[in-house]
């Protein structure tokens, strides 16, 4: 049996298996919600957005921990054994690099005037950063149109409500995670802390999600990325406490301070992408964007509109108008 000239039936073979594999991707509503969110996700080039919010998460975190430290040095001087517990459960919500984090932030308590004001500046300037990272990837992940974005005076506001509940979460957030200490680490506090550290993640996640998105999208759309996002979030950190209990530290002084910093950037670019993971699952969810396909033609509903959200969202100006519009295959394999 001849073969036709120019015809690879390897690549025949190859193509009609992937085919095989996108079609039970898109018969089945979990893959193809799955599918459908990684799928969001590239098209978006969120890899890029993800890195901005680490940077500016990485860049407002040190200063976060300068105040921390600082205001208890400052308030809890006479109680030392409460100052150092509260630091401790704190830096412990670092998994893994936290304690060694702890012993190196530490010692900017001695000139602690100083130290809090050049911290609190920073920590103005980065969390503004982080704020305006967050705005613009909300904005970018629902595909909305410069007209529909806030304006300058809107993300201005947000970014100081962004800063304010910051410091609401690191208050709330810190003796939480400090319940598991509480009864001889009995397991009953262990299991209610772990569920109020996730209830409160959970709610964390939908604040965030709802202070950097944009107003045109409702709360109840904003739900389900949180509470994926926080469950995967506790998930990590109780993966993170365990390490820790395993004895998992860095050993050498030489390459100590590096491995710390390594293992910060490393724990905001986590938080940062299941952030950003978490936003998309709310678009996937809430415009319903799946099944989408893996090899094209033919392009499904839900590709089309995802296509079509990309070229609007150019739009600049009210008077400006996009249509978009779709030619049919002659046919395809």
């Amino acid at each position: 049996m001849s073969t036709a000239v120019g015809v690879d039936p390897s690549g025949n073979l190859l193509e009609g298996f992937v085919r095989r594999v996108d079609a039970f991707q898109q018969r089945h509503p979990s893959t193809a919600f799955a599918f459908g969110v990684v799928k969001k996700f590239g098209d978006d080039n969120a890899g890029v957005l993800v890195n901005n919010l680490a940077h500016a998460g990485f860049v407002s975190l040190f200063p976060l921990l300068l105040v921390l430290v600082t205001l208890a040095s400052m308030f809890l001087g006479h109680r030392p054994a409460l100052r150092q517990e509260l630091l401790g459960t704190a830096f412990a919500q670092i998994p893994i690099v936290g304690p060694d984090l702890a012993h190196n932030v530490h010692r900017l308590q001695r000139s602690s005037p100083v130290a809090l004001g050049v911290g609190i500046v920073t920590l103005l300037w980065g969390c503004f950063g982080l704020a305006q990272a967050g705005l613009f990837t909300m904005a970018q992940v629902w595909c909305l149109p410069g007209t529909k974005r806030p304006n300058y005076w809107v993300r201005l506001a947000r970014s100081l409500m962004f800063l304010a509940f910051l410091g609401i979460g690191v208050v709330v957030t810190t003796p939480v995670a400090g319940l598991g200490a509480l009864g001889h680490h009995a397991v009953g506090w262990r299991v209610g802390g772990l569920l109020l550290s996730t209830v409160l993640d959970v709610g964390m996640f939908l604040a965030v999600f709802r202070i950097l998105t944009p107003a045109e999208v409702p709360t109840h759309r904003l739900w389900p990325g949180a509470l994926v996002g926080g469950v995967a979030w506790s998930v990590l950190q109780m993966i993170g406490g365990y390490l820790i209990g395993r004895n998992l530290r860095i050993g050498s002084e030489v390459y100590g301070l590096f491995a710390i910093v390594l293992g910060v950037v490393a724990w905001v670019y986590l938080l940062s992408e299941i952030t950003v993971y978490a936003a998309e699952i709310n678009v996937v969810h809430a415009l319903r964007l799946w099944p989408r396909s893996i090899v094209q033609p033919p392009l499904t509903p839900a590709d089309r509109r995802v296509l079509a959200m990309q070229a609007t969202q150019n739009i600049r100006r009210p008077e400006e108008a996009i249509d978009v519009s779709f030619d049919e295959p002659s046919s395809h394999r």
